[in-house]
């Protein structure tokens, strides 16, 4: 398989931590990218001590200076853009701050469009290009007290399918990826705030929560999403476009 560059956003712990991992593995160069120097620095000393290839950039996703900072620093250019970069509010639409709303809303929505905005001519040129957004589950469906998260995956599976049809031509391709929970920091702090909304104890709320909806009793781990996003750039992905992979433990079978 040809190396690829590969940048991933928020990728200083978690899921694309994960991916970071994984890809580049298998031979892949990686651009961790975080809005914090220390966490993409020890994802990269990491790929490095295993003999793999990685740089760190700070990436605030919300910044358009930092965006093209960002690129213009970079040892490459960007052959596979993954769009992971995330956070969760947990409160009623009533209650729920707007200008969180908004900011939520900017880093996973705004972002990954901006991003792709400034990546996609390279690969336009090249006749080759990938778009792996992490999406979620609440990418195709509801829950409760996640109006901003909801709102803001629903609209990247939008921007995948939109990115899928104007880069076919060009040899790009745009899907999403869509898992239940994950078990990553951002999911272990949200628990305080699951409880306090549906009045349960916080011991309760993976099983009662995070679990009832899904087949699969457990949580998803993130090398699981990053053996799927390989899928999405290797060789069966050239027809795999303005699609959205369900990793969700049989959640959208109901």
């Amino acid at each position: 398989m040809t190396p690829r560059c590969i940048l991933i956003t928020g990728a200083g712990s978690g899921i694309g931590a994960g991916i970071a991992a994984e890809l580049a593995a298998a031979g892949h160069h990686l651009v961790v990218t975080d809005i914090a120097p220390g966490p993409a620095q020890a994802v990269v000393d990491d790929i490095r001590a295993r003999g793999g290839s990685a740089e760190a950039q700070v990436l605030d996703v919300t910044s358009d200076a930092s965006i093209t900072a960002a690129l213009a620093a970079l040892s490459r250019p960007v052959d596979v853009l993954v769009n992971n970069a995330g956070l969760q509010h947990v409160a009623p639409v009533h209650e729920f701050d707007p200008a969180r709303f908004s900011q939520i809303l900017t880093i996973m929505l705004e972002a990954p469009f901006r991003l792709a905005r400034r990546t996609l001519p390279y690969m336009y040129d090249r006749g080759w290009g990938r778009v792996i957004n992490v999406s979620s589950v609440h990418g195709l469906r509801a829950s409760p007290f996640k109006s901003a998260y909801v709102t803001a995956k629903h609209g990247l599976e939008g921007l995948s399918k939109v990115i899928a049809l104007e880069g076919a031509p060009h040899g790009v391709t745009s899907n999403c990826i869509n898992p239940a929970y994950v078990r990553t920091p951002l999911v272990e702090k949200q628990i305080g705030d699951q409880a306090r909304q549906h009045g349960i104890g916080e011991d309760e709320v993976v099983e009662k929560i995070m679990l009832t909806p899904v087949a699969v009793k457990r949580l998803v781990e993130p090398d699981e999403v990053a053996e799927l996003a390989a899928v999405l750039y290797g060789p069966a992905s050239a027809s795999l476009t303005g699609a959205s992979l369900t990793l969700d433990g049989g959640w959208t079978a109901h």
